[in-house]
């Protein structure tokens, strides 16, 4: 009767470190790009969301370092669902 899954979504595809970090080379690239020189607030969004990306994929590696080293099954456990179950 009781369940957490909702039936009116549709999941949505994880994308790995490699994605990402193509990813944040693009907005990089754009922001860096002659066809936003007039758009300097526009720039400095691209390049703030690229480093965020950048430091979700650093974070990451760290959460599976970490769920990679420990040894209690429950922690491994938690950590990877904190990952989305990667």
């Amino acid at each position: 009767m009781g369940t957490n899954e909702t039936t009116n979504t549709t999941p949505t595809p994880q994308m790995g470190p490699a994605e990402m970090s193509g990813l944040a080379r693009r907005l990089y690239a754009r922001a860096d790009s002659v066809l936003l020189r007039d758009q300097p607030e526009q720039q400095s969004d691209m390049r703030a969301a690229a480093r965020l990306i950048e430091r979700h994929i650093h974070v990451l590696a760290e959460i599976r370092r970490a769920a990679d080293t420990t040894e209690d099954e429950s922690t491994e456990r938690h950590l990877l669902d904190s990952m989305g179950g990667a």
